[in-house]
């Protein structure tokens, strides 16, 4: 121990650089954990060093000022439109030949863009003012609200690529002005990335590489592991659904979610989605487990099915029709019985599975995993996309609109119906079953 300390020295005695910032990033993470558990002891941007509220430079100014202009110009048409419909015959006359459902999306719209407008307005003063702390964590807000827009968007409009490029600009600025703006500093990253590497290297001689730390939870809630837990249940959800459908049916068909590879998606974001909310429940009573899975896989189905029907028409899965003992609610859209399999699911995954595959991707040599990441997630995302697009050009052409674009004739030519209904044949589309404004 002494022999190591001392090769660490110069020979006049003093500590070499590497030694320094090893001990300072040992500092700044301890300290960070200990701020994390405290919460309320966490250092206001008053209280940031004087060289740090510099950070905020000349194009963090400016977006701040154009927040403010833009946020106040589409407050402005908000209250002029707002005006102008407070007659009660142009409300009946914007109504006519809307579905309830359509009317419903058109209110939520409007209500998360009048609160992202007042938002951007809150984002822009604290931009200006320094308050680095504080526009963080709104601009976090604003990603949420921003990823809710796109998405009744879609369920209103389609796949708009005039709509969708200028939300997801807008969101993609959101999320580097929110990475930017972390209180984390550039020096405080970079010491504790060597520190990270360093311990990347010792978890993954000892097995533990992946797990949390703190102890608050089974894994750390990192891009890494909820990515490839997406990818693996993605494939191992395909196929018990294919092996379920063979055994009970009879006969192969192929139940896919994406037009390229043996990904079913539905069951990737299911466990996603359990593994967040599980993560801090894995020592909880069993019940508990149970009863929490039940709720969130029951509700994470009824959303699912509402979105495909409500945005391309598409009915998945239908338990209206089955016996009484599934317990179907909701339209159809969820039954008690596939609850009770969510549970069940919930409780072996977060008790038994988890564990396992866990294991089985820190089998990805750990330098190796954010190239490979990098290009599976890239690869992946491309795939989501193209098979978004298909399908809303799928939606049109049996809507009987004809292609009007580069990418709808591209998706007629190479996805067309038969190709489309042999890929997804669980899938249904009736164009009078989605909520798109007419």
């Amino acid at each position: 121990m002494g022999g190591a300390r001392r090769d660490r020295r110069h020979g006049d005695g003093t500590r070499d650089e590497g030694a320094r910032e090893e001990d300072q990033a040992r500092r700044l993470t301890s300290d960070g954990r200990r701020g994390a558990s405290a919460g309320a002891d966490e250092p206001d941007d008053s209280e940031l060093p004087e060289r740090d509220r510099r950070r905020m430079g000349v194009l963090i100014k400016v977006y701040g000022v154009l927040c403010l202009f833009s946020a106040v110009s589409v407050v402005t048409a908000f209250v002029l439109i707002a005006t102008l419909l407070i007659d009660f015959k142009s409300v009946v006359t914007l109504a006519e030949g809307h579905t309830v459902t359509t009317l419903v999306l058109y209110a939520v719209s409007t209500a998360m863009n009048a609160a992202l407008s007042a938002l951007y307005v809150v984002l822009g003063v604290r931009l200006l003012r320094n308050q680095r702390r504080n526009a963080a964590r709104m601009s976090w807000i604003m990603i949420l609200l921003s990823v809710g827009v796109i998405i009744t968007d879609i369920m209103l409009y389609g796949m708009r690529v005039s709509i969708l490029v200028r939300q997801l600009v807008t969101l993609a600025i959101l999320i580097a002005i929110w990475t930017f703006l972390d209180p984390q500093l550039r020096d405080e990253r970079r010491l504790q990335r060597k520190l990270r590497d360093q311990e990347l290297c010792a978890s993954a001689r000892e097995g533990t590489l992946g797990r949390d730390a703190s102890g608050r939870g089974y894994i750390t809630l990192n891009f890494f592991n909820i990515f490839w837990i997406f990818v693996l249940c993605s494939v191992i959800g395909l196929v018990i659904e294919d092996v379920f459908h063979l055994l009970t049916v009879g006969g192969y068909q192929d139940r896919a979610g994406l037009l390229y590879g043996p990904f079913s998606p539905i069951y990737g974001f299911g466990a996603v989605l359990l593994t967040m909310i599980l993560n801090r429940f894995y020592k909880s009573n069993p019940v508990v487990i149970f009863v929490v899975s039940a709720i969130v896989g029951g509700g994470f189905e009824y959303l699912v099915s509402f979105f495909m029907q409500f945005a391309f028409g598409i009915t998945a899965w239908d338990y209206s029709g089955q016996p009484w003992w599934y317990l179907s609610f909701g339209g159809g859209r969820t039954c008690g019985l596939f609850m009770i399999f969510w549970g069940a699911l919930g409780l072996l995954w977060i008790r038994v599975l988890l564990p396992r595959v866990l294991a089985l991707i820190n089998h990805i040599p750990w330098n190796w995993r954010y190239a490979v990441t990098s290009v599976a997630a890239v690869l992946l995302i491309a795939d989501g996309v193209l098979t978004v697009i298909s399908l809303d050009c799928w939606y049109e052409r049996l809507a009987g609109n004809a292609p009007d674009s580069p990418v709808a004739s591209f998706c007629a030519e190479h996805y067309d119906d038969t190709f489309m209904s042999n890929r997804f044949q669980t899938m249904t589309i009736d164009p009078d079953d989605a909520a798109r404004a007419r």
